[in-house]
């Protein structure tokens, strides 16, 4: 299989250990946090990071959306295993942006908030000439699109460095899932598929109201108003492709004109009683920019669900999301994701029969067949030996993989991952060749879905 060794040195480089202890702040990169409205831009900071300078520069508004980051950011520094040590040095006012870029206190902006408003936040910082690291969803409709693109040609022509933050990559039954897609002689070739029977299927179910670090989560109200936040087709579906992209065609330029095409689209609402927008916010009213989704029963209709079907080289693939208020007792946030091969699918569930927990395996009627044990055998024997302890059962047609505790991580550990990544590209002054152009494919297949589905509906 080619390249073999790449894939097994992204898994080691995953499954290495956190860096969690302080370390000395000379010559670190000087980190600028702005605006954090999204409780993604505190977990950035769950760990510390040997080139980031420890003090970090703050700036937003007056309000609860940064007095809950700081928050977050203390407690990271007083928990009793393995704090951290980071200094906020924090800036509130009106002007916040403007002072920002004219003080530049540090070389890189760290943005993950209010989504309405961080498209312009990126290309002004790109302008004043700051490095990106942004938190998806970098623009949220054909207009944001249109200056995300023309933002990246201006990094391009400073050289700087604009990425988004997809943790998901660093999952490992994602990891695992793009690793056995890469042995021909296992998988086979991915299948064309029909918007009916879709080659590559990513699934995934969230809620409103949940606990992060250990404590209940407090969103912000303009988090239920999808012309802040995005609606559903254009939010976490940018995940969802991202992993298309990234585990079925592994460093690919794309060009959306030549390589894509968008089959449909649609939105559905989850309703949100005023109680629960009241839990989830601890706003005692409904604000007035979310009175037009507000029904005649007082509950909210909030577009956060999207699915959209399209061609990928010529490949059938879907993404969908949908969003609940609270998951079950035990549960949690789940993902599903199928890619048919013409010798074996590869699945990864996370409902209740997995306890919530992602779990993956491989099914294929050529078990059977010695020859393919064979090729299976080498396979799992090359990716397993990253990961001391992999395992796998196999019934039947399908083979069962048992992931040890220490080659997993929560969503919240891959804010580390994915940072140390940005940083390493940061050292070189350059992303890979295939980064820009799938970040471009992946917001322009959202906000151009999102087109889609809004005229498809009533």
């Amino acid at each position: 299989m080619k390249p073999r060794s790449l894939i097994l040195l992204m898994l080691s480089l995953t499954m290495g250990k956190l860096l969690s202890q302080p370390t000395p702040d000379q010559g670190r990169i000087g980190w600028i946090t702005l605006d954090p409205g999204h409780f993604h831009a505190a977990l950035v900071q769950k760990s510390m990071h040997p080139s980031i300078s420890s003090k970090v520069h703050v700036y937003g508004p007056v309000g609860t959306d940064l007095d809950l980051h700081l928050a977050r950011i203390k407690a990271y520094n007083q928990r009793q295993n393995e704090p951290t040590s980071w200094v906020q040095e924090v800036y509130r006012g009106p002007d916040f942006l403007e002072r920002m870029l004219t003080e530049k206190k540090g070389e890189v902006v760290m943005l993950a908030g209010n989504n309405r408003l961080k498209t312009n936040y990126i290309a002004k910082a790109i302008r004043a000439g700051f490095h990106v690291f942004a938190d998806k969803p970098m623009a949220i409709d054909r207009r944001g699109y249109r200056m995300l693109e023309k933002t990246f040609r201006e990094a391009g022509e400073k050289k700087l460095l604009l990425y988004d933050i997809m943790t998901e990559r660093y999952e490992i039954t994602s990891i695992l899932q793009k690793a056995f897609a890469g042995y021909a002689d296992v998988f086979g070739q991915l299948e064309v598929g029909t918007t009916q029977e879709p080659a590559v299927v990513k699934e995934s179910i969230h809620h409103f109201y949940k606990e992060v670090s250990g404590s209940p989560l407090q969103r912000p109200g303009w988090f239920y108003d999808v012309r802040q936040e995005g609606d559903g087709v254009v939010d976490v579906t940018t995940h969802l492709i991202d992993l298309v992209q990234w585990s079925c065609f592994p460093e690919q330029k794309l060009d959306y004109d030549r390589d894509i095409r968008l089959d449909a689209a649609r939105r559905w609402s989850t309703h949100i009683s005023p109680g629960e927008f009241s839990t989830s916010t601890r706003l005692d009213h409904i604000p007035d920019y979310l009175k037009g989704v507000q029904a005649s029963d007082g509950n909210l209709a909030i577009f956060s669900n999207g699915q959209i079907d399209y061609r990928i080289f010529g490949h059938a693939a879907r993404v969908k999301v949908t969003w609940a208020w609270q998951a079950e007792p035990g549960g949690g946030d789940t993902h599903f994701s199928l890619m048919r091969g013409s010798l074996a699918h590869l699945i990864i569930r996370q409902g209740k029969e997995q306890g919530y927990r992602p779990e993956f395996s491989i099914e294929s009627a050529h078990f059977k067949e010695a020859s393919y044990r064979e090729s299976f055998d080498r396979a799992f024997r090359e990716i397993a030996s990253v990961c001391p302890g992999l395992s796998y059962r196999l019934i039947g047609k399908e083979a069962l993989i048992d992931i040890p505790l220490t080659c997993r991580e929560g969503h919240e550990a891959h804010f580390a991952r994915v940072t140390a990544k940005f940083l390493d590209y940061l050292s070189l002054r350059t992303l890979p060749a295939w980064e820009i152009p799938g970040m471009l494919t992946k917001y322009r297949l959202t906000t151009e879905a999102l087109e889609l589905a809004r005229r498809k509906m009533p």
